[in-house]
């Protein structure tokens, strides 16, 4: 069953007032859950799209709500939250998966604008699932499922992606029944998987390096220095386990109690840096795991007919993990660049010193009044978090060569220390801080008439913090604030107003306005205590002037010495590198938090309705429900970083009229907001039936249109800076959302018949039909400052689009890439202009998946059993080109090299003409996503009692 209404009555989802989508137990065990998450029924709304891809990682399935940043999302357990609270996953959760188990979920919703003021902590949308009880009757269930390297495909679009070794095994249970009857109650669910990463995408030939070239990179590894380059990996082995135990307590007819402990550990692997044009070895790749123990207990109570409380308390620890899976004791990274791809070598610079833990308490008290026609609620709550984070990145040492031959000689574009200042032990620089969130809230639902229900309330945030990052001066020196401002004092009020009004029986308006805030990660505070410019020292030599060691007279690897490690240059930093962050006093980067900033916020505003209705046709039957949505946000405060470096430096004027900043190093970071307000605008329908002869189905279609300023797409600020296609990073202006899926179409179905005797046979199908996510065109010069427009990374930097050979701001450019302009349309007409970020849109993707299930009989009277089948993306099944995913190198396609002719200078010394070469041949093409574009089938066996 499905519900999208304000409210759900019968279900127990208890949703509020707004746009909404409640999933019955039915849904739950029909739907075709390949991957036994509620990530799989939740996309069936047409507003909810799971990014396969996110963060970079196929298989993380962030779930992208309306054109909206995951990471912006909440998921809340039996109103608890329960999501990443750090803000390290792309996922949403705080694990690799699912952090509760599958079978002990009884419903789940996800509300997109929930107009009552206990909602919070989330800007985008809010997933929460509701756990199953015991009751006077004992129950339980087993299952076991199984896929490997034979049930599932290799080829997608022509293309060949090996799955050799890769297995799947999943298997658990539950338990429940009456520990005093009528009285307390217990339900028991435990789940592990056993299971594999998929890489088939791994291969020279994928990333665009040729066998000749990679086999040159590990002869010269292990002729020169010593290093035997590890295998590229196709599949990789995981593992994740899961127990959660409830118990109910009734204590009285008016009070009762409960309490749920939930387990989850598992870990996936990564390869860190796996984009189309990444080919990393098995020893860059790295294991990302967590542990995580959450309890909280609830009690409820009924102290007369007209007033009610609820008292809640939570706890979550949270321990991560992010292990390089070659270990520590070999290279540090070591990146070779083979034309646009980039071969990478040794651990992964993230993991060198990488080590989270964090703690969250959470406490909620609330009232409820039943006044005449109104019933009021009063609530206080409150979030304790306390964080451990480890994070130093280079500690090994990054080296960056720009081709083979460099690689070779030892001649580096870029070699990177970073270390604790003084004492070279990364240990020194973890950043621990906390803070609270506390909040009060009062709202009137207002029964206006037998029609007419009017919710309004106000919801106040303040934070509190008692911990500062490490003054330091020099940066108050150097841009006339503080460094260790905090969020300690910063508030914010949150009105809201909804309303549902029934017309008639068959045709229900709802609609409403709030603000909403929240759902920020809290690893971008984190930033500021762990690079504070004291405590953390960044050491790198790029063979110019203002380098670390040399003053820019030192760029090769046989400049230096290495005594720390006997194997040498690799395994070894640089002694000079040591030395000086040994003898640094202060001087390292900054991350900083703008002491006006204000606590990100968005405004929602909706209006829609549910109509029943019957057809006057016979053969179409009557019961239908039609719904319709209309969502529109409008940024209140959003986040963004900008670069103090280049705020502070020079600046120039390109040919096109883009602000060139000439800092030459990109060091000083400040958590601000962005001038700019971004919109989204979301219009859904979707109709569904029940069939008396068993069929069940759901059509849903919807549009959205998004915008943000900065994607914000990382959890370091570096990255959140320089990983986006901008023509002004610090200015970016608002763009098509990273996030948006403009079109989508969804079909969810199922059909129960009892074909054998009373035994149920059921298909269930469920399909999406979506305009893929958009992407931009961006130079493809040297990815480091010091190139022709002065960015740090210039291969983010939106190109201008030509108007034509004549074009008075292009010198000149290849006769290919002028005809390919007129091919692609988003170029086309764009002609004389910076093209927009996310200009241009990826093509289609069609997946269907299906699930077979056939009741069997059971060993005992009232035990059932059941075979089941599920199949993921059945049209690769049928033919290898369909249901194939393609995405676009991150964070822009390069298409052409840029240069500044230096022939045409002005009198204040900007060049007027672009010279452009090297255009790339099919840029658009992207690359194929193997495991969302790969059919897989699994099969098992559940038996219940």
């Amino acid at each position: 069953m499905i519900v999208v209404s304000g409210s759900a009555p019968g279900l127990g989802a208890n949703l509020a007032t707004g746009p909404s989508t409640a999933f019955s137990l039915e849904t739950l065990e029909t739907a075709p859950s390949i991957n036994r998450d509620v990530k799989d029924i939740v996309r069936i709304d047409p507003r909810v799209y799971l990014d396969a891809n996110a963060g970079g990682t196929q298989g993380n399935d962030g779930i992208l709500c309306a054109g909206a940043n995951p990471r912006f999302n909440s998921l809340t357990v039996d109103g608890i939250r329960l999501n990443d609270a750090f803000g390290l996953n792309s996922n949403g959760y705080p694990t690799e998966r699912i952090p509760f188990t599958y079978d002990a979920i009884d419903q789940v919703a996800v509300e997109l604008a929930p107009f009552d003021v206990e909602y919070g902590s989330f800007t985008a949308c809010n997933v929460n699932a509701v756990t199953k009880s015991g009751n006077n009757e004992f129950h339980g269930s087993v299952f076991i499922d199984y896929n490997d390297d034979t049930l599932i495909g290799n080829r997608a679009d022509d293309e060949a992606f090996p799955t050799d070794g890769f297995t799947n095994k999943r298997y658990g249970g539950t338990l429940s029944g009456p520990l005093l009857k009528d009285k307390v109650f217990f339900f028991l669910a435990y789940e592990k998987q056993e299971s594999s990463n998929l890489f088939g995408g791994n291969t020279p030939e994928a990333k665009g390096v040729s066998e000749a070239d990679f086999a040159r990179i590990t002869q010269i590894a292990s002729d020169l220095y010593g290093y035997e380059v590890s295998r590229l990996p196709t599949a990789l082995a995981n593992e994740d386990e899961k127990f959660l135990a409830k118990i109910d307590w009734n204590i009285t007819d008016r009070h009762r109690a409960a309490f749920t402990y939930n387990y989850n550990d598992g870990f996936n692997n990564d390869p860190s840096d796996g984009d189309g044009n990444e080919l990393p070895e098995f020893n860059h790749f790295y294991e990302r795991g967590a542990e995580l123990n959450s309890y909280a207990g609830s009690l409820y109570s009924d102290w007369t007919d007209t007033f009610s409380t609820e008292f809640r308390v939570s706890y979550v620890d949270l321990q991560n993990r992010q292990n390089s899976l070659g270990g520590l004791d070999q290279w540090g990274e070591v990146q070779i660049e083979v034309g646009d791809s980039t071969v990478y070598l040794g651990a992964d610079d993230s993991r060198h010193a990488n080590q989270l833990s964090y703690e969250l308490w959470t406490y909620k008290a609330k009232a409820d009044w039943v006044l005449g026609d109104h019933i009021l609620t009063f609530g206080a709550e409150r979030e304790d978090f306390d964080v451990f984070n480890l994070f130093v990145q280079e500690v090994k040492g990054e080296w960056i060569f720009e081709s083979i031959d460099d690689f070779e000689s030892g001649l580096f574009d870029s070699f990177r220390y970073e270390n604790a200042a003084g004492t070279n032990n990364a240990a020194d620089a973890a950043a621990e801080f906390g803070y609270a969130i506390n909040t009060i809230y009062a709202q009137d639902e207002w029964q206006v008439n037998d029609k007419l229900n009017i919710v309004a309330g106000l919801r106040f945030d303040y934070y509190s913090s008692d911990d500062e990052p490490e003054y330091n001066p020099d940066f108050e020196a150097a841009y006339g604030f503080r460094n260790d401002e905090t969020l300690d004092g910063k508030s914010i009020l949150q009105p809201r107003v909804g309303f549902t009004y029934e017309y008639n029986p068959d045709l229900l308006f709802r609609g409403g306005i709030g603000l909403f805030s929240g759902g920020n990660p809290n690893v971008w505070i984190s930033n500021n205590y762990s690079n504070n410019g004291v405590t953390l020292f960044d050491c790198r030599n790029r063979g110019r002037s203002g380098d670390c060691v040399g003053d820019g007279t030192l760029n090769n690897i046989n400049d230096f010495t290495y005594t720390t490690d006997p194997r040498g240059v690799f395994y070894s930093v640089p002694d000079e590198f040591i030395q000086a962050v040994e003898d640094a006093d202060g001087g390292g980067p900054v991350n900083a938090l703008d002491p006006d900033f204000e606590i990100p916020a968005q405004w929602k505003a909706n209006l829609g309705f549910t109509y029943d209705f019957d057809t006057p046709y016979a053969w179409a039957g009557g019961n239908y429900t039609l719904n319709v949505d209309l969502l529109y946000s409008k940024t209140h405060e959003a986040a963004l970083v900008q670069s103090l470096d280049a705020l502070f430096g020079s600046t120039s004027t390109a040919p096109d009229g883009r602000t060139v900043y000439g800092a030459s190093s990109l060091n000083d970071f400040v958590l601000t907001n962005a001038d700019d307000k971004a919109e989204a605008f979301s219009f859904s329908t979707w109709i569904n039936k029940s069939h008396d002869f068993g069929l069940d189905w759901t059509l849903g279609y919807a549009f959205t249109d998004a915008e943000d300023v900065n994607p914000m797409t990382s959890s370091v600020a570096f990255s959140n800076y320089t990983n986006f296609a901008t023509a002004d990073a610090n200015d970016p202006g608002t763009a098509t959302s990273d996030y948006e899926i403009s079109h989508r179409f969804t079909f969810n179905a199922n059909y129960t018949k009892n074909f054998f005797s009373d035994l149920d046979t059921s298909f269930g199908v469920f399909g999406s039909v979506s305009r893929n996510l958009p992407y931009s065109y961006v130079y493809g010069n040297s990815a480091f400052d010091g190139s022709p427009l002065g960015d740090a990374f210039l291969t983010r930097q939106l190109i201008y689009v030509p108007d034509g050979a004549d074009d008075p701001l292009v010198a000149s450019a290849p006769q290919s890439f002028l005809d390919f302009i007129s091919q692609d349309d988003c170029l086309d007409d764009n002609r004389g202009e910076i093209l927009d970020r996310n200009s241009c849109t990826n093509d289609w993707w069609t997946q269907f998946d299906v699930k077979f299930a056939q009741e069997l009989p059971g060993f005992m009277p009232g035990h059932n059993s059941e075979f089941f089948l599920v199949m993921e993306n059945v049209g690769n099944f049928i033919n290898s080109d369909w249901g194939v995913l393609r995405d676009q190198n991150f964070p822009g396609n390069r298409i052409v090299d840029v240069a500044l002719d230096s022939g045409d200078v002005d009198s204040d010394g900007n060049t007027n003409e672009y010279v452009y070469t090297n255009f790339r041949e099919d840029p658009n093409d992207g690359f194929v996503l193997p495991e969302p574009s790969l059919w897989s089938v699994r099969v098992g066996l559940r038996y219940e009692f």
